[in-house]
């Protein structure tokens, strides 16, 4: 095993020669410079590879990236988000560094450059050196030898950014910082956001794209015990407040909340608040069955399950990766009198059940842009022809869960999208054609869920807007099925 913190290494050497008509062996020792380069970095760029069809949260999961020292585990994750937030901005350095178009550069060594860019013009407390020294051994690692005189040539050339990344209320004071951030948002993006939005949302949305989102738990005891688990994180140097909306929230302010005993054992998991707020909206009851039609990686099933208490809940998805992912992350102590049927199937397709669920979920597949913050490599592999076929597979999902909804159910249809069309342009053209449904009104919704009151727009839904709630950004409306 390599010391890879030693700079050289001595290798014994055997070597057969020929001299003067007889072959000998000599024996001796040679020095091979060694360059090393440090974990976060490796595995940064080892992750920054595979994003092209896994999610980054996801990839940061990988265990050898929790394995990493708790700094290294840090640098790789500041690193992964970092390019992929700023990835837009890196490439027109590199475009203007090297004189040449991105795609002159195998995908490689674009990931390793783009990697070595962000490191020199946005962490400050990186030494140049380092990042362009440990740049060029990537490459080299890479099977790249011959381009690494092309990154180490590049890289030396680029200098810090003429801004801090800092939060967005003092970047957008910064024209550069806007400049910078305006080229990390895809252009098909930024012209619907600029169609469908006044300027200044078209601003926050920018610079809160490029921002690291808040940390949220939910607490698996309710609301009754979030603030015996805030002290407990608190003793552990873990400050945390309570959300604003949600019933079962806390927003960290300060510390690791994954290097508790709370999050070891289950009593605290990592769920943004609008998306507990789509599982409140819900509202299962003791004895229920309820159905979670797209639930992996189930997050919100098992929360649904600790609103039940006891009942059925089924958690469909039609991805088998995923539903191994649900059960990798099911809670420690799974609610016993919680019945959980776990279901391949497409949700397009008529589903293979009665109508018998009083409760619904649809959090449908959908673009994510409202999570941009916290998914920003979505905006790289989203393309605007993908929001149709998003919208078909919604509206068929919708209408097949509305037929096994049992008169006086109730279905809650989310996405965590901004998008008109896959929001209400979805259901109201499914409602239109199924007219034993209604939404629930605001003033209904608003007398059970006083706490979101807030948060409902006079259409009837939900609506939560990261640049004003400092949440993702989700819709969800309430569908009820009349009584026969």
């Amino acid at each position: 095993m390599v010391n890879r913190s030693k700079l050289f290494l001595e290798i014994k050497v055997t070597e057969s020669r020929t001299v003067r008509g007889k072959t000998g062996v000599e024996s001796g020792v040679c020095s091979v410079k060694i360059t090393p380069i440090s974990p976060a970095r490796e595995a940064a760029y080892r992750v920054l590879l595979a994003t092209k069809s896994r999610f980054a949260v996801d990839l940061l999961q990988r265990p050898e990236v929790p394995r990493l020292k708790e700094e290294d585990r840090r640098l790789t994750t500041e690193l992964v988000m970092g390019v992929l937030r700023w990835r837009g901005d890196l490439d027109f350095e590199i475009e203007r560094l090297s004189g040449r178009e991105l795609s002159y550069f195998d995908p490689e060594i674009a990931e390793i450059l783009r990697l070595g860019v962000y490191q020199i013009r946005f962490l400050t407390s990186i030494p140049k050196s380092a990042a362009v020294n440990e740049s060029v051994e990537l490459a080299k690692r890479a099977r790249k030898k011959s381009a690494a005189g092309l990154v180490n040539a590049i890289l030396r050339k680029c200098e810090r950014a003429p801004f801090a990344v800092r939060h967005a209320e003092e970047l957008a004071a910064d024209q550069r910082a806007i400049a910078s951030a305006r080229r990390s948002i895809p252009s098909w993006i930024l012209d619907r956001w600029e169609l469908n939005f006044p300027p200044h949302v078209v601003r926050a949305l920018i610079l809160g794209s490029q921002q690291i989102p808040r940390a949220c738990l939910r607490v698996s005891g309710g609301a009754e015990g979030r603030e015996e688990i805030r002290r407990e994180l608190e003793s552990c140097g873990i400050r945390t407040r309570l959300g604003t909306y949600g019933r079962r929230a806390l927003v960290v302010e300060r510390g690791q909340a994954m290097t508790s005993d709370a999050w070891h054992d289950g009593r605290v998991t990592l769920q943004d608040e609008a998306s507990q707020l789509v599982a409140e909206l819900v509202a299962p009851r003791r004895g229920d069955w309820v159905l979670d039609l797209c639930a992996a990686p189930g997050v919100k099933s098992a929360q649904l399950a600790e609103m039940m208490r006891t009942g059925t809940l089924v958690a469909c998805d039609r991805s088998p990766r995923r539903m191994r992912t649900m059960e990798r992350i099911r809670p420690k102590a799974w609610l016993p009198d919680v019945h959980l049927h776990r279901v391949f199937l497409d949700a397009r397709r008529p589903l293979p059940f009665a109508p018998r669920f009083d409760r619904v979920l649809v959090d449908a597949p959908c673009s994510g842009t409202g999570t941009l913050a916290r998914n920003p490599e979505i905006k790289w592999r989203l393309k605007a022809e993908d929001l149709p076929r998003l919208a078909d597979a919604q509206r068929a999902i919708l209408a097949q869960a509305l037929a096994i909804l049992k008169p006086g159910g109730r279905l809650v249809y989310a996405t965590c999208s901004l998008e008109a069309e896959e929001n209400e342009q979805v259901v109201s053209e499914v409602l239109a054609a199924m007219p034993e449904f209604r939404l629930l009104s605001v003033s209904e919704l608003a007398g059970e869920f006083p706490e979101m009151s807030t948060l409902f727009v006079p259409s009837g839904r939900l609506q939560t807007l990261p640049w004003i709630h400092e949440m993702d950004g989700f819709f969800a409306v309430v569908i009820v099925r009349n009584e026969r």
